[in-house]
């Protein structure tokens, strides 16, 4: 039974979302604030949160960045705020979606199943995938430069496996967004950017494989080492 916790500080947005959660038949883990979270997290076992931004004592923005620390768990931020600014800072900070306040309870049931989905889904079957220096094995969903490990997010992992399965393919960032995402997708393709943009960081020098087409969007190349 998937374990979800949620962080939010309104009773009844906690008791709807909780409710909703229950029914799709989900364990739930309720927290008030950022600072109850991170202790949950660091102590329990958690598949998904579920994390609103404006909260007190630390905001969600702070949460999420701590959690990515210790957990590569999907991330969706609930919050009112609707700027693109706002989201992309989440997204930086390691967020893997977003659901915009007033939302739809089967909206965000929705993606909390596509993103469990995402999380074991059939394709770990594929065999290891090796280009340059980058070792990704769909068995374990780790990844490796060299021999170091390297963190990434579900949604950054996703991508590197979809690049790395098909080398030299071009992806448009729409393709990339359907891909990935999978669903209706509350935001703009800048997002693609924005993971593209962590994940090469993450890489380091092998995130040159990740080469940017202008105007056409994406494609992973296999470079030569001498």
């Amino acid at each position: 039974m998937p374990i979800i916790l949620i962080i939010e500080d309104e009773k009844r947005i906690q008791d709807i979302v909780s409710d909703y959660l229950k029914k799709d038949g989900y364990k739930v883990i309720l927290a008030d604030d950022g600072i109850d979270a991170l202790t949950i997290l660091k102590n329990n076992s958690v598949d998904l949160m579920i994390l609103d931004i404006m909260m007190p004592n630390m905001d969600g923005y702070s949460v999420c960045k701590q959690a990515r620390e210790i957990s590569n768990l999907p991330i969706i931020m609930l919050t009112a705020k609707q700027e693109e600014v706002d989201k992309l800072r989440g997204y930086e900070l390691g967020a893997d979606d977003y659901v915009t306040k007033p939302f739809s309870p089967n909206v965000l049931m929705a993606k909390v199943r596509v993103l469990l989905k995402r999380t074991g889904h059939s394709e770990s079957v594929v065999s290891t995938l090796q280009a340059g220096k980058i070792t990704l094995s769909p068995m374990s969903r780790e990844v490796f430069v060299e021999e170091n490990p390297v963190s990434l997010t579900h949604t950054e992992y996703e991508m590197l496996f979809l690049f790395m399965r098909n080398p030299k393919q071009v992806f448009s960032r729409d393709q990339l967004l359907n891909r990935i995402w999978g669903y209706e997708f509350e935001g703009t393709s800048r997002t693609v950017d924005v993971h593209v943009k962590n994940l090469r960081r993450k890489l380091g020098n092998e995130g040159c494989h990740i080469v940017t087409l202008i105007r056409s969007g994406y494609k992973f190349e296999v470079m030569e080492y001498e």
